[in-house]
């Protein structure tokens, strides 16, 4: 790389670092090329995305940031998996990677100012997603409202079936 190039990675992942909500350190060796690319796959499904960057680079990149936390893992083949929008997207595919593929194995990672270990990198991905956050909201607000819907048309349908119980016993 000539120091132009190593300018524009450092300029690259400097925004990455400075968007993503949550940061995924993890060693990839022994992973074959096919695997990575499913990593890959896996991550930009979820809308996360998995970059692969020299680590004095990345370490230059995080001076400064709010991720500055993870430049001790930077150590040996690193990868960085992030995601911008959801927290939790990256770190449960990395997690479910990771039980899938013995080589990849997580470091730890940040989320904000706040540095993580794997445990915690674990628990995140334990969480639900947004989508799913979203679904269980729309779920708690709607149930109510079908539940005030039946309490209303109950007394209505309990008058009707009074009427026409009159109704058959006078016409017998």
């Amino acid at each position: 790389m000539n120091r132009a190039e190593k300018s524009e990675s450092v300029a690259s992942l400097k925004e990455v670092f400075d968007a993503s909500k949550v940061v995924v350190v993890a060693h990839y060796s022994g992973l074959s090329v096919a695997q990575m690319q499913t990593l890959r796959q896996q991550m930009k499904q979820v809308g996360a995305q998995v970059k692969v960057a020299k680590n004095r680079l990345a370490k230059i990149a995080l001076d400064g940031s709010d991720a500055a936390s993870i430049v001790p893992l930077l150590k040996g083949p690193t990868l960085i998996a992030y995601s911008v929008n959801d927290p939790v997207a990256a770190p449960k595919v990395a997690t479910d990677f990771a039980k899938a593929n013995e080589q990849f194995v997580i470091l730890g990672g940040a989320m904000g100012k706040t540095a993580l270990d794997v445990n915690a990198v674990k628990q995140l991905a334990s969480l639900p997603s947004l989508d799913e956050l979203r679904a269980k909201l729309v779920g708690l607000i709607q149930a109510p409202a079908t539940k005030i819907a039946q309490v209303v048309n109950a007394p209505a349908a309990k008058v009707a079936r009074v009427i026409q119980a009159y109704a058959s016993k006078d016409a017998a």
